[in-house]
């Protein structure tokens, strides 16, 4: 599990995260640049350290390198909730306390991720609504149904 990323390791990541393409330290200098006074070896040393934790992977061009993400923030952002719910002596509290705490759209939203995750409906497994109506998972054992 990776640990945390500090407030500046995040604000760079951030940003070779968005642009998804590789990335120059003067680059990423210049865009902070527009939120915060910080020097080119500061965002040179914090990549430097985003590499060696194996974040990004670099490749050098001229006497300059390149940088590029290793993962997405997606992946990153569910290694943080995985490690975080692995942690919970009650990982079932834990995810309704979680839930409890998400908006609408992020309820939908995981909604949403469940479906794709579950693929779809396979034609061994019983429709929700069949189950509903008649009360039994096999269509056919329904009365008027084929299995009589």
């Amino acid at each position: 599990m990776p640990r945390p990323l500090g407030e500046l390791e995040d604000a760079v990541m951030t940003r070779v995260w968005k642009w998804n393409r590789p990335v120059t330290v003067r680059e990423v200098l210049e865009d902070l640049q527009q939120e915060r006074s910080i020097a080119y070896t500061t965002v040179m040393t914090v990549l430097d350290n985003l590499h060696q934790k194996g974040w990004v992977r670099r490749e050098a061009e001229g006497r300059a390198y390149r940088y590029e993400a290793v993962s997405t923030r997606a992946a990153y952002a569910a290694a943080l909730m995985n490690d975080a719910w692995s942690q919970s002596d009650n990982p079932a509290a834990a995810l309704v306390a979680f839930f409890g705490m998400m908006s609408d759209e992020q309820r939908q939203a995981l909604r949403d991720a469940v479906r794709i995750v579950q693929g779809p409906e396979t034609p061994e497994a019983p429709a929700a609504d069949t189950v509903a109506e008649t009360g039994r998972e096999n269509p056919a054992s329904a009365p008027g149904g084929d299995g009589r």
